[in-house]
């Protein structure tokens, strides 16, 4: 029989207290816990006859697969899909000795087949959906008009699966008919696909080949689907089908670049170097998350330059092609990220860089 939505919540809200209690503690405390949850998963993998690995991308995990090498003195091999990312991050993965895997698709075979990575991985996944309609979802698509759960839900309304209002204005219109609401439909498709056949089934794969499972450089002060699940699971977590280790769950963008500095491992170009502003906090110039060149979840909350302008600075063939022509309509029409852009109100086709000044210039350097 299945469980009732409360019996599978019981004790989530209890879970989220005490992972925020564990956010609150010193920077020094962070690192000695985030030691100790990899000594404890290594202990428990070991106990069930696995090996490790670390999942390499940007900073984040950089700086983690620097700690368990470094701090922990463990001696696990790293793993990317390294040529999703910048160049200069490729470098650093090959200076690491971290191990490449090819994607199953290209970006732009992904973008192509399934649609644009744009706003969250969360809202594109609700999105998609919309685009895709079938029996099986016809319950989450409501829910997510409307906010209404239904039974499996608890009867909820009001829930956070509702898309926001702006969104639903430009993506609901799959659902008026269904809904007797009069929402817009664009004319390009929308997923969170993307991660799934350029990075995450070719590490599970290769995963599953060598008996090893991951450790991960998330933290839930990133915010999204993944606070969630990191707040419920913990740092280490061991399912019946997942398990995982993200020694890092309880850190902020701070700490993080606390570490990276103490550690004095390789750091991306793409990220030029960790400074201080005026209150002490430390960023990284350039880039905060350069992530993958054709990714823009979140783009509709990055100040600009943004990394679009970014792109255009460092590969303006690469951002014409993004921009102008990764697509064509039906009848054979180019376009490209420069139509969803313009559809969520996020300003692309100027040149930002022309038109700062020399004061502008120095304060992003």
């Amino acid at each position: 029989m299945a469980k009732s939505y409360e019996e599978r919540t019981k004790g989530l809200k209890e879970m989220e207290e005490y992972f925020r209690q564990m956010q609150l503690l010193s920077y020094d405390a962070k690192v000695r816990v985030a030691h100790q949850r990899v000594r404890e998963f290594e202990n428990g993998c070991y106990e069930r006859e696995l090996n490790t690995h670390v999942s390499v991308g940007g900073l984040d995990s950089i700086t983690l697969y620097t700690f368990i090498r470094d701090y922990c003195g463990l001696n696990i091999p790293g793993v990317s899909v390294s040529s999703l990312e910048d160049k200069s991050i490729q470098e650093v993965h090959k200076q690491l000795g971290i191990t490449v895997l090819k994607p199953y698709k290209s970006k732009v075979e992904v973008i192509r087949e399934f649609g644009f990575p744009v706003l969250s991985k969360e809202i594109a996944n609700k999105i998609n959906l919309l685009q895709n309609p079938s029996e099986n979802n016809k319950t989450v698509r409501h829910a997510i008009i409307t906010g209404e759960t239904g039974e499996y839900g608890g009867n909820r309304t009001g829930t956070r699966m509702k898309l926001a209002g702006k969104w639903l204005e430009l993506f609901g219109g799959y659902e008026n008919e269904n809904e007797g609401v009069n929402y817009k439909i664009p004319d390009f498709k929308v997923s969170d696909k993307c991660c799934y056949y350029l990075k995450e089934k070719p590490c599970d794969d290769w995963a599953k080949k060598h008996n090893s499972v991951p450790y991960l450089g998330l933290m839930a002060s990133e915010g999204g689907r993944r606070a969630k699940t990191l707040m419920w699971n913990g740092c280490n977590y061991f399912g019946k089908t997942t398990i995982r280790s993200c020694p890092f769950a309880m850190f902020t963008r701070q700490d993080l670049l606390h570490l990276a500095l103490y550690l004095n491992g390789p750091v991306p170009k793409i990220y030029v170097e960790s400074k201080r502003n005026a209150k002490g906090e430390l960023s990284t110039t350039t880039a905060q998350r350069p992530g993958c060149s054709m990714c823009r979840f979140g783009i509709q909350l990055e100040k600009r330059p943004n990394r679009f302008d970014f792109l255009r600075q460092t590969n303006p063939k690469e951002w014409e092609f993004w921009m102008y022509r990764c697509c064509k309509d039906e009848d054979g029409t180019p376009y490209g990220w420069g139509r969803v852009l313009d559809y969520i109100g996020v300003p692309w086709e100027d040149d930002v860089f022309a038109q700062m000044t020399f004061n502008d210039l120095e304060e992003l350097n």
